[in-house]
């Protein structure tokens, strides 16, 4: 017999769920722990406590009850997982386990929604009077990913959550308010009132707080950047030329810009579109949300009520009468019955009529295009289709392949995620283009940061560290700006969201990989891995699947005989994917790769400074001073002096206080060091630079 681990009861052998609670019979998984950004949400009732002593237990459940779905339901259509209900309090976690690069706006849109919910509540229920507090926090925290929510065990830890939970019990009534890092990843789409730093119990700093008061954008959209237009001239010139033809040919057209977070879709897509109206076209725009999307359509229902003129304002009635009108003017009134009652259902007006197949409601829309557009250039932009349901991707492809004769262009946005969905994505189209969008090149990043910063040293660290991604080096730019010069040491919760969101979109055998190979640094190698996979008959086959998503690349040459030698494309993807690792798993990590570098080459040059670095992340700090000495002894030969400068430092650093002759000789070769690096330009200027001690 099987026992269930959650309630007892016990169960046949072919049994894989439990007959009484539905619990999983299978053997617990190994307990997997990473650290992670998350978002905390707390929520609580005030004076609720004081209020149930005067209640019978049944009257203060027919109370908690709605409260808590009402609640839970918010949080959860915005993403969130509710950790626990505890009393009248509730808790939510944004980030964890899947982080969706946008979490901290998630979390404030969520406790929004809660505090609208809950007064509509009190609408509803007058006799509940319930007042509710709330508070975002963002930060650092460890994550359990096998723990089960459902039955009690805790997923998140950390200060994080202990700051959420003292920002809550200080939040005026029937208000959110959010902590320090929350408003920096947040302010540009939410509205923000300052409020006094709160005294927190525990807290030897007052924490800085706002008062988020609604938000100050749509859901999904963003602000588009107002720096310099660069480096898309190619780009431009083949969305150019492709309009040129649709309407010169009246030959329908479908795009698809593919590109990863950040990477400027968005305004890529503006600019063009801009082009368009200004010579005349006509733009139509619709957007796929990441949550709280009721309707599989919804992006091209938007285009519709755009043309329609209906707000989200209008009743049924209205919005209806306003689509028939629409309809009747453009497919004439025999038509537009049928075509009008298809449109209402696909928008969500219509809930009792149905149809024998899709292909009829398909065939409306298609009628319906090629009446609006017959006389007009047009070009439907749908954005973020890779959120978009199935059902819409079939609509788009559909009229790609059915449109004829018509001036319509189908402008598609999408991240790389697409094509795990869809892999044949435009496949069998005449009339399709994929127009990849890479980051910027290292002159057109340098500009745009030299804008945003004014100072060519910042301008240069920012351009390098965001690798040519627009978004990121505005937000580490933005970063800098505020923090001074080591603004960019800390990645901003923004980028590491959107990097997280990339990683844990993997599945789950590559992100295993690419999370092993982050201990090793920017440049792995095979025979590491192998040694520190979890599955490595899986490597080959993962490798080769992340170098097709242009996480990792292989590179032509190695510096170990015999063994592949890969990077990360990006030096962020391989840091997120460092910091998600508890530290159990990193000194592991390094002490096999450690290992493997000793075995594999003669521990000199960058393999020596390669070991040093390795033995300190595995925390055998005596094999990392004395690869860091002989590291900087070789600097010294070698004419860095100011390399070995750092590498004695970092040798210093580590030294035990107690080791008194390691110290005195430490300080010794330091300041001679130092003493070299100071007289350096005389030495070149005597001929005495090429080599030799100081």
């Amino acid at each position: 017999m099987a026992t269930c681990r959650s309630c007892g009861q016990d169960n046949p052998e072919i049994a894989r769920f439990c007959l009484a609670c539905g619990a999983s019979l299978e053997e617990e998984a190994p307990r997997r722990e990473e650290r992670r950004f998350v978002s905390v949400v707390f929520i609580d009732l005030v004076g609720f406590t004081s209020r149930s002593e005067q209640l019978d237990p049944e009257d203060v459940r027919a109370i908690l009850t709605p409260y808590h779905g009402t609640v839970r339901d918010e949080l959860e259509s915005f993403g969130g997982v509710v950790e626990k209900f505890v009393g009248d309090a509730v808790m939510a976690v944004f980030g964890a386990p899947t982080a969706h690069g946008d979490d901290p706006e998630r979390a404030v849109r969520a406790a929004l929604a809660v505090r609208d919910a809950v007064a509509a509540l009190n609408v509803e229920q007058p006799e509940l009077e319930l007042c509710i507090r709330g508070a975002v926090n963002t930060g650092e925290a460890v994550v359990t990913l096998s723990a089960r929510p459902a039955l009690g065990e805790a997923m998140v830890a950390g200060d994080v959550v202990n700051t959420a939970s003292r920002l809550q019990q200080h939040a005026p009534v029937g208000e959110i308010i959010v902590g320090d890092e929350t408003y920096r990843a947040t302010r540009a789409a939410i509205e923000y009132e300052p409020l006094e730093a709160v005294t927190a119990k525990g807290k030897g700093m007052p924490l800085e707080a706002w008062r988020a008061v609604a938000a100050s954008s749509a859901t999904g959209e963003r602000d588009l950047s107002t720096t310099p237009f660069v480096g898309r001239s190619r780009e431009v010139g083949l969305l150019d030329a492709t309009w040129e033809r649709v309407k010169l040919e009246r030959h329908p057209h479908l795009i698809t810009v593919l590109g990863p977070s950040g990477v400027g879709k968005s305004r890529l897509t503006a600019e063009f579109t801009q082009r368009i109206s200004s010579s005349g076209g006509r733009v139509v725009r619709g957007r796929c949300l990441p949550y709280r999307e009721r309707s599989a359509y919804g992006a091209f229902a938007a285009q519709v009520k755009e043309l329609a003129g209906i707000f989200d304002s209008d009743d049924v009635e209205v919005a209806t009468g306003k689509l028939r009108t629409l309809v009747e003017c453009l497919v004439g009134k025999e038509e537009a019955e049928a075509v009008a009652g298809h449109l209402a259902i696909l928008l969500g007006f219509e809930t009792k009529a149905t149809v024998p197949d899709r292909e009829s409601l398909f065939q409306s829309v298609r009628v319906f295009i090629e009446a609006g557009a017959r006389d007009e250039a047009t070009a439907f932009v749908f954005e973020d289709i890779h959120w978009a349901d199935s059902a819409l991707l079939d609509l788009i492809e559909l009229l790609a392949a059915r449109l004829h004769d018509l001036p319509v262009l189908l402008l598609t946005l999408a991240r790389p995620e697409l094509l795990d969905a869809r892999p044949t994505w435009g496949g069998g189209l005449g009339a399709y283009n994929a127009l990849p969008l890479e980051p910027l090149g290292g002159t057109d990043a340098a500009e745009l940061a030299l804008h945003l910063l004014g100072a060519d040293v910042k301008a240069a660290q920012v351009a390098e560290v965001a690798e040519g991604n627009p978004l990121f080096i505005e937000q580490l730019a933005a970063v800098m700006s505020e923090r001074g010069a080591d603004g960019t040491e800390s990645l901003p919760t923004t980028i590491r969201g959107l990097v997280a969101a990339r990683l844990d979109a993997l599945p789950a055998e590559e992100r295993e990989v690419i999370l092993d190979a982050s201990i090793s640094g920017r440049i792995f190698w095979r025979g590491a891995l192998e040694r520190i996979a979890r599955d490595p008959t899986c490597l080959a086959d993962a490798l080769g699947a992340l170098e097709r998503r242009d996480l990792v690349r292989r590179d032509t040459v190695s510096l170990i005989e015999g063994d592949e030698q890969w990077a990360f494309k990006h030096v962020l993807i391989r840091d997120v994917a460092y910091d998600l690792q508890p530290r159990a798993r990193r000194r592991e990590g390094h002490r096999h790769i450690a290992e493997f570098i000793e075995q594999s080459t003669p521990e000199v040059g960058e393999a020596g400074a390669a070991l040093a670095r390795h033995w300190r992340g595995a925390g055998d700090l005596e094999r990392a001073v004395g690869h860091f000495v002989s590291a900087a002894e070789e600097a010294e030969r070698g004419w860095a002096k100011q390399l070995a400068v750092a590498l004695y430092k970092e040798a210093l650093d580590m030294t035990p206080a107690d080791d008194l002759e390691r110290i005195r000789f430490l300080r010794g070769r330091l300041a001679v060091a130092q003493q070299a690096v100071f007289h350096v330009e005389d030495a070149e200027l005597l001929g005495l630079g090429g080599g030799g001690e100081a």
